[in-house]
């Protein structure tokens, strides 16, 4: 039996590898990475490292193995057809029988475009007999904090989210949420609805970075389309543009607001404050 996290080397999966290496051995450990060298420190902390590719059904033959516990990342080709390589696990996952298939999906409350991938792959996990678990993330603090140089630099916060709040969290908290379902029990078939303990707006966002720098930062809110033109004139594709856009467009409308304290109660910790995660990019 292992425990197997796919997308193993992207910000999220990083994060759920080392958490579990604190819980579990790392010989029970399979991280599935598409580029093995980006995987090499992960195969310095002793866990195996499999080569396989959403886009490359093949790739997940044989990969599980009957009573594998397993999280599926979800991808983030926007353009490649999300369904289809989640779908490539999940039927990978139904042939080996795995104990467990834990889905990194979106809010039931957010109805942008961007869940629509989501929701479509919940219905084939759903659907497949494999026991399953819907970790529904909310936003992540990294989402902005991870885009600070541009807002320093301008002294302003520029939204499309009107006077929207966030239950946002930090990719930590969301990742020690997943090692717990995947290392914990009766689990089987639930879904969590998960967000941060306090939700924020972009202008007390704007009062924090001005606190913590001691420099004028302002929120400046503007209507989605004028942010989906932000977007593409800085280089950002249209459709990619009008993802984001949308989620602001859904912000504003309250639909990021998490408020079940599932993630807290998963951890057994409060979440990380969006303070702290300024604190911590601002430090570099």
């Amino acid at each position: 039996m292992s425990i197997v996290v796919t997308g193993a080397t992207g910000h999220l999966g990083r994060h759920v590898v080392r958490h579990l290496l604190e819980k579990v051995p790392a010989d029970q450990v399979t991280a599935v990475v598409r580029d093995r060298d980006r995987a090499a420190d992960l195969a310095a902390l002793g866990v195996r490292i499999a080569v396989a590719d959403y886009n490359a059904p093949e790739t997940f033959d044989g990969l599980f193995a009957a009573g594998d516990r397993v999280l599926l990342v979800s991808g983030n080709e926007f353009d490649k057809g999300r369904v289809r390589q989640h779908t490539v696990v999940i039927d990978a996952a139904q042939k080996a029988g795995v104990a467990l298939l834990a889905y990194t999906s979106a809010p039931e409350s957010l109805k942008a475009a961007l869940a629509d991938d989501h929701r479509a792959t919940e219905a084939v996990l759903t659907g497949s007999g494999v026991p399953y678990v819907l970790l529904r993330n909310g936003w992540y603090h990294e989402n902005y904090t991870e885009q600070l140089a541009p807002v320093l630099e301008h002294g302003a916060v520029v939204q499309a989210a009107g006077d929207g709040r966030v239950s946002s969290a930090s990719r930590a908290d969301y990742a020690a949420a997943a090692v717990a379902v995947l290392t914990g029990e009766g689990h089987e078939n639930a879904t969590y609805e998960l967000g941060g303990d306090e939700a924020w707006s972009f202008a007390e966002y704007a009062a924090e970075l001005s606190r913590q720098t001691g420099r004028e930062v302002v929120y400046t809110p503007v209507s989605v389309e004028a942010y989906t033109g932000i977007l593409t004139g800085a280089g950002v594709p249209g459709p990619l543009a009008d993802v984001f856009a949308g989620v602001d467009a859904s912000i504003a409308k309250g639909e990021l607001v998490v408020s079940t304290g599932d993630l807290s109660r998963l951890t057994g910790r409060p979440t990380t404050p969006l303070s702290e995660a300024v604190a911590a990019a601002l430090k570099g």
